[in-house]
């Protein structure tokens, strides 16, 4: 009798196995068509990754690279990170899918919601990084540059700093989605989070300080933004917190 109920118990667990393998390899698929895709154009990809730089460059400075394989692998990793933001609804939608059955069937109409807004705060932290972050923070480093010293700006550095710094302003743009389902699930409250409000700008001030260059402007224009998706995400709570049993009973 315990051995039937041990295996009762495994088959809904490899059931969820199964259902994230082909979640998991959906994910994939639209990352490889992606990927190919971008591969296409990862010239021209990498001339507006590096327009932010080169706009104050002076017009006969170039980037370097120093390994003959160093470009190909650039735009490899460059190709790779455009398919998965180009295949960004395909992952959110396929998230929603794997962990909608917990959910009632009142708090499934979110799938919409939640695979726009999820898109649509993670390019829109990436852009509010490229057009106004990057032309700062370049400024700052280039400016140590004078008649002794020149900056000699690194491909492989450039394309590292660029895409860390895209990276983490799409990924804190996705605050208030998080703090939704962290509220919706019972984990934070709208007033969890206003008590904690000094503690949070504390700790936004040292992400910024950590996530971009090393003055002043370009961290408050980090920690600006994360202040403002704070507040949001208290809004956010405020909404999302209503009891699940009665939203059930009014479905």
């Amino acid at each position: 009798k315990k051995v039937r109920m041990n295996d009762e118990l495994k088959k809904p667990f490899l059931g969820h196995l199964e259902e994230l393998r082909q979640r998991l390899i959906k994910c994939a698929i639209a990352v490889a068509l992606g990927f190919f895709l971008a591969y296409g154009f990862s010239d021209k990809l990498f001339i507006i990754l590096a327009k932010p730089l080169t706009n104050i460059m002076g017009p006969q400075e170039k980037l370097i690279f120093t390994n003959l394989s160093e470009m190909f692998i650039i735009y490899l990793k460059l190709s790779a990170i455009a398919g998965i933001l180009f295949a960004a609804p395909v992952i959110f939608y396929q998230l929603w899918q794997f962990v909608a059955p917990g959910l009632y069937e009142n708090e499934k109409k979110y799938v919409i919601p939640f695979v726009l807004f999820s898109t649509i705060l993670f390019v829109g932290g990436s852009l509010f990084g490229y057009f106004l972050v990057f032309p700062f923070g370049f400024k700052f480093f280039l400016s140590f540059s004078n008649e002794y010293v020149k900056a000699l700006p690194s491909v492989k550095e450039y394309f590292s700093l660029s895409i860390k710094l895209l990276l983490a302003f799409g990924l804190i743009f996705e605050l208030p989605v998080f703090m939704f389902f962290m509220a919706k699930i019972g984990l934070i409250t709208a007033e969890t989070l206003k008590k904690n409000r000094r503690i949070s700008i504390l700790v936004i001030s040292i992400v910024a300080a950590i996530l971009t260059p090393p003055d002043a402007f370009t961290q408050l224009m980090m920690a600006g933004p994360l202040l403002v998706l704070y507040e949001v995400s208290i809004y956010v709570a405020k909404l999302a917190s209503k009891p699940r049993g009665k939203e059930q009973g009014e479905a």
